[in-house]
């Protein structure tokens, strides 16, 4: 198990270097992404005026205060609270993401499936998991929110945070054909499996 400190952008390069139980510390950019984002950009045709190529993207529809234009906050919103939601209603557009605009990097919870494992494995990409209740640890490694687009859709906006620090997290689908969650889910049934004979159980 290696640890990586990626500044955001990374090379395809850097991300098959990553593999499952590795973990990764962001620091740069983080993009925040969530259905309606996707919807809008890959079944409605819009477009995002940010370049995503080579960045991470995180599963959020983040609960931000309006403050007005100020430098502390340039876009007009601080982070309150920016949790992470769950992955698998977000399969579809997996690929395309990473086709269309070059994202390398996907972060949520509860995994992802075999079309996001085969286009981690063809374009170079890979998952990296949030534990469930963790917003509130999250939302201080966000310095800013530096921009925002799509903001109509907000919360469920496009959300640009500058972060520090974010992480650790943990690989749990590389490249390599590694998944976290299939691995846990074997072991698992295994164990059952087992523990069911020893009673004389038929599984």
């Amino acid at each position: 198990m290696t640890h990586y400190d990626f500044n955001m952008p990374v090379s395809e390069a850097e991300v098959r270097a990553l593999r499952v139980n590795d973990t990764v510390t962001l620091n740069g950019i983080l993009f925040g992404i969530r259905d309606a984002t996707y919807i809008h950009m890959f079944d409605r045709g819009r477009k995002t005026r940010f370049d995503l190529r080579g960045h991470a993207v995180i599963h959020t529809a983040p609960n931000v205060k309006w403050t007005g234009e100020t430098a502390a906050n340039p876009c007009g919103y601080a982070p309150v609270c920016v949790g992470t939601t769950t992955s698998a209603r977000m399969e579809r557009f997996t690929r395309p993401l990473m086709e269309q605009y070059g994202v390398r990097i996907t972060i949520g919870k509860g995994g992802l499936f075999a079309a996001s494992q085969a286009a981690f494995r063809d374009l170079g990409g890979a998952y990296l998991a949030i534990i469930g209740g963790a917003a509130a640890l999250e939302t201080t490694w966000i310095e800013q929110i530096e921009d925002v687009d799509l903001d109509d859709l907000n919360p469920e906006s496009l959300w640009k945070f500058r972060v520090k620090g974010f992480g650790p997290l943990l690989v749990a689908m590389d490249s390599h054909g590694g998944n976290l969650y299939t691995d846990v889910n074997k072991a698992a049934r295994d164990k059952r499996a087992g523990v069911l004979a020893s009673l004389g159980v038929k599984a």
